[in-house]
């Protein structure tokens, strides 16, 4: 199977290609590919970077701040910004709440929050999970009681990502507990340095701080930061899992992934060093592999921007895209040994190559193994594809 981008998609492809060459800072493009991470302020100058030219959101509305561009040139986009190593925007603001407020939000919350999401002056922590609701949510405890014009919050939330960034925080509170579990959870848009929040580290076996614990005590939050109507919450927090979920192949990471390997290819080629054959033989096969997932992702992407309905196949996606990426991530890690191999040294006489990414190789891979996790594991994905398209 061929898909040719068309001569406009083309031409847009080399708008995003010159733009990130000309105003994507460097050392931030050497941070994100040898795995460093970025700042807070150096995520703020590329967010802002990008809402200059009105880039920032392009999957919202265009009166929000959207681009306006279809399904396929958002995957356009985003392989180009991965290709060049640029760093991904924050998904809570932008893919998570964003959307939310947008469907959900009264016009004095897009007022407030919208702008300041575009332009990285207000930065959002997702609380869901708890210590004791984890996949679970409808469980959730941390409560919010009426009081007058406000709610009065207690409680914690678990694994929450960049709370030691955020400004504010974006929960799923019981605000009634005489009903079934789904129909008593409200959602709330909660500033993180308000009296009573607590927020605690908790960090990774690498060392890093990854999540952190948020504690909340006689926290209190005005009524009008109440997202959809009181009991409804699940519904927003439904809709805004499910908004992005055609973009959930993984094409633009494992494309960047497997531009790194062939680097690393070359690399060695250059001083004469020749891979063992299996190497380039899985390498090939990997190619293949994400020329197919882009193909099948392409041909979805056109189906959906042509107005047809599109079922189960994005389970395919997900599953085929998180799989293939954890197989590069395996396969680098093997190639670091390759690369670093003292008897190089004895060889010609130089020093082993040591590429400036390799020590980061084994966070990267253990990241990535939540990828057949997160948004729905693998096992889900193949009882999707079970039931709806095999119909067993």
């Amino acid at each position: 199977m061929r898909y040719d981008l068309t001569p406009e998609q083309a031409a847009f492809k080399d708008e995003v290609e010159t733009f990130l060459r000309e105003h994507l800072p460097e050392h931030v493009a050497a941070k994100v590919k040898r795995g460093a991470g970025v700042s807070k302020e150096e995520l703020t100058h590329w967010t802002r970077t990008l809402n200059a030219k009105g880039w920032a959101a392009p999957a919202w509305p265009v009166e929000h701040g959207g681009t306006g561009w279809n399904l396929v040139q958002r995957h356009i986009f985003d392989v180009a910004c991965r290709a060049a190593h640029a760093p991904a925007l924050s998904g809570f603001g932008f893919n998570m709440v964003g959307p939310a407020i947008i469907k959900f939000g009264t016009p004095q919350q897009h007022a407030q929050f919208l702008p300041k999401i575009l332009n990285a002056d207000l930065w959002f922590c997702q609380g869901y999970s708890e210590p004791q609701a984890g996949s679970d949510l409808a469980s959730v405890r941390t409560r919010a009681d009426k009081d007058g014009d406000d709610y009065v919050v207690n409680g914690s939330k678990i694994w929450t990502s960049g709370a030691e960034l955020a400004d504010w925080i974006f929960c799923l509170v019981r605000t009634n507990h005489d009903v079934q579990q789904q129909k008593g959870i409200s959602f709330l848009l909660l500033d993180i340095t308000s009296p009573g929040v607590e927020v605690k580290p908790l960090y990774a076996f690498n060392g890093k701080r990854l999540w952190n614990q948020v504690f909340f005590e006689n926290v209190r939050v005005p009524v009008t930061q109440r997202l959809g109507d009181e009991d409804k919450g699940w519904t927003v927090a439904k809709s805004l899992l499910g908004d992005e979920r055609l973009m959930v192949s993984r094409v633009a990471e494992n494309k960047r992934v497997l531009g790194m390997l062939k680097e690393a290819v070359q690399q060695q080629a250059q001083r004469g060093v020749v891979l063992p054959d299996d190497v380039q033989d899985e390498i090939s096969a990997l190619e293949i592999r994400l020329q197919a997932l882009e193909m099948t992702s392409l041909r979805i992407l056109t189906e959906a921007d042509a107005g047809s309905q599109i079922g189960a196949e994005p389970s395919m996606l997900k599953l085929k895209g998180s799989e293939l990426v954890q197989a590069q991530d395996e396969l680098l890690f093997r190639m670091v040994d390759h690369l670093a191999l003292a008897q190089d040294a004895a060889n010609t006489g130089e020093a082993a190559i040591n590429p400036a990414w390799a020590e980061f190789v084994a966070s990267g891979r253990y990241h990535h193994r939540g990828y057949t996790i997160a948004g729905g594991s693998s096992e889900v994905q193949h009882n999707i594809i079970a039931k709806q398209v095999l119909g067993l």
